[in-house]
């Protein structure tokens, strides 16, 4: 089986969230499952200072539109899988991350950049490609990559190509640009119509690829189900219902090396389930970190991401305020570590300027502080508003740090509520609210109380399966029903 995976992200170089991670570890775990695996991803400047001398295997002209000639270098990234960096200098190797300038602001010519990392995942996914490698499978990822399968249905005519599957991260982010750029990227005008890429008057990469590719797939069933719906679905729920039969969602694995509390270079203490005594060392260490009073009478509840409304972080500020007592005491302690709103980071600043040495935020990401977070804490906190899969919570489940999170997408596949008995794993809440966060809250401190449940909670998450073997199972499943010429039916995994 040859599969090209393309994407706009890969871990560890350029990553701005999950699908970078995702990115890295499926197609190491399907290269060890014994796939012909390759990944196209752009050349921005991390990967040209990490493979200086890498050889250019294909030169691009330029292709029809106003798309600008490229080229593809040849490298090999970790875990041995093949890399083809998509090199044109004039899109990608600028500073920023890949989609905003410095500034924070979109690049204005994201529709162009984009499109050719599309445009050339299409073309060497076809009979015209100057590769001698051909992939039997195009896997794309988000609307980055998602004119690539409507590049493979328009030019099905030139020859052979690759079957397509598209995966959603998130629904949320579309790839909306105006009609204008139909011809300079090069597209046909058929193309523009209710069932190509034409949506309310504008031209959206995501609803081109979830329209064109042969399979689609998302990142755990609870979402494959709630993006069907009016209230999820993005205004992309009727043509996801359309797609049902050919919709599956297959719950994400972490990368179990990486994330593993018994081996993990960046704690202060290493531990595992039968010697969970040595976690209350990275607690002591994470406090003095950090700046929290040293009160060890009191959980503490860490929470690592994107400060976003989509997290539901801006419902902590309230919860806190309703759990504090009179004379301004909590019975717990907070730390979060994130960036993003200005306006929620400003009233996390003001929350811990309040309760000082109870309530701390970091707002510059740290590699290694995210991970003595979730070896530290005595709780990880995710109160998102929607979560396609989340990873935070799976590596908090591997740390024996019981999640408290929303019964939403991944996060309702992933952690079961401690009233659940033996099979409990963490305190699970059903609204996105002040009062239902804050009840949750009260929870989750009461069972740390007791000592001998919240033990068999921290074991009970931490004996779990949470790597790639069984997704990627899943995803080699499809690809050999698409090869063989069998519809992929509805599914999860």
């Amino acid at each position: 089986m040859k599969i090209l995976y393309a994407t706009s992200e890969l871990a560890p170089w350029v990553k701005t969230g999950g699908l970078a991670d995702v990115s890295e570890a499926l197609p190491a775990a399907l290269h060890g499952l014994g796939a012909d695996i390759r990944i196209l991803v752009p050349s921005y400047p991390a990967f040209k200072a990490a493979y200086p001398d890498a050889p250019m295997v294909a030169a691009i002209p330029a292709l029809s539109g106003q798309l600008h000639g490229a080229a593809i270098r040849a490298a090999r990234g970790r875990h041995g899988v093949p890399l083809y960096l998509l090199e044109c200098d004039a899109y990608f190797d600028r500073p920023g991350n890949p989609y905003l300038g410095p500034e924070g602001h979109d690049w204005l010519d994201n529709g162009f950049r984009f499109g050719l990392l599309s445009r050339v995942a299409a073309l060497l996914s076809g009979a015209d490609s100057p590769l001698d490698w051909r992939p039997d499978i195009l896997h794309c990822s988000d609307w980055q990559t998602g004119l690539a399968p409507a590049y493979l249905r328009y030019r099905s005519a030139h020859g052979p190509q690759a079957r397509s599957v598209m995966t959603l991260h998130n629904l949320a982010f579309q790839g909306i640009f105006s009609r204008d750029m139909l011809h300079a990227l090069g597209l046909p005008d058929h193309a523009w119509a209710m069932d190509g890429v034409e949506y309310h008057g504008y031209l959206s990469f995501l609803k081109a690829g979830l329209q064109h590719a042969d399979a689609i797939t998302t990142v755990s069933p609870t979402y494959a189900r709630e993006i069907q719906t009016e209230a999820e679905g993005m205004g992309l729920d009727g043509l996801l219902r359309h797609r049902a039969p050919q919709l599956h969602g297959i719950l994400n694995g972490i990368d179990t090396e990486t994330w593993n509390p018994a081996a993990d270079p960046l704690l202060h203490a290493r531990y595992e389930a039968r010697k969970l005594d040595a976690k209350a060392a990275n607690t002591e260490a994470l406090r003095r970190e950090t700046g929290l009073a040293p009160l060890a009478d009191r959980a503490l509840i860490g929470s690592v991401g994107r400060l976003a409304h989509q997290k539901g972080i801006d419902l902590l500020p309230g919860a806190i305020d309703a759990l504090a007592d009179a004379g301004g005491r909590l019975p717990a302690q907070f730390v979060i570590l994130g960036s993003g709103d200005s306006r929620i980071e400003a009233q996390l600043r003001d929350l811990a300027a309040r309760f000082a040495g109870q309530v701390v935020l970091r707002s510059r990401f740290d590699e290694g502080l995210a991970h003595r977070i979730e070896a530290g804490a005595d709780y990880f906190l995710m109160p998102s508003r929607f979560e396609p899969c989340g990873l935070n919570q799976m590596y908090s489940l591997r740390y024996g740090t019981p999640p408290i999170v929303r019964a939403t997408g991944g996060l309702a596949d992933t952690v079961t509520d401690a009233d659940a008995g033996r099979h409990g794993t963490g305190i699970v809440f059903q609204e996105a609210t002040v009062e239902a966060l804050a009840g949750a809250l009260r929870r989750a401190i009461a069972l740390w109380q007791d000592r001998r449940r919240y033990r068999a909670l921290q074991r009970a998450g931490m004996t779990g399966d949470y790597g790639w073997k069984h997704p990627a199972a899943a995803y080699q499943a499809i690809y050999a029903g698409l090869v063989s010429g069998q519809a992929a039916g509805a599914g999860t995994a």
